[in-house]
């Protein structure tokens, strides 16, 4: 039974010039208890944007056109925002992009997740909401005494274990990671993507990774879903999409990543750039990029269609006449 399904989520922009931007559009996943999303693509097709809509945090110009959020048989576009309120954090948390950077200066980290478990009425006394801080700490790998320096005593890895401790606060049910390894080192960067897998291993927690690190998603996802220009490009088990990609643009998107198993192996990036989200194409939006494209890919949008179990593609190569 599916965690969350996502159906046919469409979300735009409006801009001061009153111009509609579709950020989104028919967006749709499944996600299993316990099982892992890695969200890829490239900057500016929409992971944020979609993210940010199931947990209904859109900034004040975005909307949700349409589409249904389906979680443990409620759908979090229908319900009030009191309700939606109560399930931030306790049943769905956020790692926002750069949220590392986001912390407190002036309070110590102890102080700033004790806020958290107070205001979601976690524990009952102030004691044990210091004493479940010093176990998350210590779940994220920082020694629970660090808990009461300040966010500046922190390097950055730290301080992303620290956010992460937080989001984990309130026993989420799913974690949504958005991109969580932005601005670190190499060497820091391996060690959050070891701590996630950790986490959903020992939480048997249930993750969507926001990246566009297609070695980190490898590492770490079970299932992977490429977007391109605000739409599902192809969305499959992390085998499938690694080993058997069908969509032009996953395949291209794979061969312009370094393979640490074919390190001879050409990189060839793609050509072009994606389309601007007020001058999409008409038909297929990966049509100007694509060495497969045809006449019809240029007139009509195809439709996700799944070509094996659990395997979708938006590719007209794919789709039924």
């Amino acid at each position: 039974m599916n965690m969350m399904e996502v159906k046919d989520l469409s979300v735009t922009y409006l801009t001061e010039e009153n111009v509609e931007l579709h950020a989104v559009e028919d967006f749709s996943f499944a996600l299993q208890p316990g099982r892992s999303l890695g969200l890829v693509g490239e900057s500016g097709c929409g992971k944020t944007t979609a993210m940010l809509a199931l947990m209904r945090l859109l900034p004040e110009a975005g909307r949700i056109v349409s589409g249904q959020v389906q979680f443990d048989q409620v759908d979090l576009l229908r319900i009030s925002e009191a309700q939606m309120c109560q399930m931030r954090w306790a049943e769905i948390a956020m790692v926002f992009q750069g949220a590392m950077n986001s912390l407190n200066p002036v309070r110590t980290v102890e102080n700033q997740i004790v806020e958290a478990l107070v205001h979601h009425n976690i524990v009952g006394t102030k004691r044990q909401a210091r004493q479940r801080a010093a176990e998350l700490l210590n779940l994220v790998g920082i020694a629970p005494e660090r808990g009461k320096q300040y966010p500046h005593q922190y390097s950055g890895g730290m301080r992303q274990r620290a956010i992460i401790a937080m989001a984990l606060s309130c026993n989420p049910k799913i974690l949504i990671a958005d991109e969580p390894t932005t601005a670190l080192d190499v060497m820091i960067q391996a060690q959050i993507t070891e701590l996630l897998k950790k986490l959903q291993k020992e939480l048997d927690l249930t993750l969507i990774l926001v990246t566009h690190d297609l070695g980190v998603v490898a590492e770490v996802c079970d299932d992977v879903l490429v977007m391109y220009a605000g739409n599902v490009a192809e969305y499959g088990s992390s085998d499938t999409i690694y080993n058997a990609a069908k969509h032009p643009y996953t395949r291209r998107l794979l061969k312009a990543f370094p393979d640490i198993e074919n390190l001879d192996a050409e990189l060839i990036s793609i050509p072009g750039i994606p389309p601007r989200l007020d001058a999409l194409p008409v038909g297929c939006r990966f049509s100007p990029r694509c060495h497969l494209c045809k006449d019809r890919c240029m007139r009509e949008k195809p439709r996700l269609v799944e070509i094996q179990d659990q395997h979708y593609v938006r590719c007209h190569l794919y789709s039924r006449k």
